[in-house]
């Protein structure tokens, strides 16, 4: 398992079917938030961070469709809509509004957790085992990393972070983002915390191996 947590938020009105899909994402490795209503799906998704969304179309409030419209103004996050809609119309409809994937119900479950995978890898997430940036590589399962081929022993929160920043190359990882992910709400002192880490990987890694963004983050590209 990946030790870098990828978060889903699961907007789905029927309570079994919720559960179900919660307990599947969860079974692979997922964070995974959910609700059952369109509005407090909205709200979570526009102000939290995700790196996917399964959304419902029939919900309570604001049905799906309105839900993707509203949030692809202020966001972009891959959206996997569920419905047991099967007319060509409405799936035409949900990927007009900004939907990444489709997905009929009833649906198999391989195929659904399939679906997961890819609408994440089109967010820019790679879920490959083996990361390479310059001279650094990255074995997510065995969780060891080489520079120039050379083994390097990092701690686990200190490859957590290469990880993470690995899979979003290129992208500015927010610190709250990294706060929210990898340290724990007890941990004391989280910003001289984070800045300790991020030393740490300069010293074994590379000094070019995260760049700092001020007032927004770090970056590995």
């Amino acid at each position: 398992m990946s030790s870098v947590r990828v978060k889903i938020l699961v907007v789905e009105d029927d309570e079994d079917l919720r559960a179900l899909l919660v307990s599947m994402l969860r079974d692979e490795g997922y964070v995974v938030d959910s609700c059952s209503d369109g509005e407090e799906g909205f709200y979570r998704a526009a102000n939290w961070d995700y790196d996917a969304i399964v959304l419902d179309v029939m919900l309570e409030g604001l049905d799906g469709f309105e839900v993707l419209r509203r949030l692809r103004v202020v966001k972009k996050i891959p959206v996997l809509m569920l419905t047991a809609r099967d007319a060509v119309s409405d799936r035409v409809r949900g990927l007009d509004e900004g939907a990444d994937d489709y997905l009929t119900k009833p649906f198999d479950h391989p195929e659904f957790l399939a679906r997961v995978r890819a609408v994440i890898r089109r967010g820019g997430l790679s879920l490959e085992r083996q990361l390479t940036l310059g001279p650094v590589e990255l074995d997510t399962m065995a969780m060891r990393v080489t520079v120039d081929g050379k083994p390097v022993e990092l701690t686990a929160r200190e490859f957590a972070l290469a990880e993470m920043l690995m899979r979003r190359r290129g992208e500015v990882v927010s610190r709250d983002f990294i706060y929210e992910n990898l340290f724990d709400e007890d941990d004391e002192s989280l910003s001289n915390m984070l800045d300790v880490y991020v030393y740490k990987l300069r010293q074994k890694l590379g000094r070019d191996f995260v760049k700092t963004r001020r007032g927004a983050g770090y970056v590995a590209e």
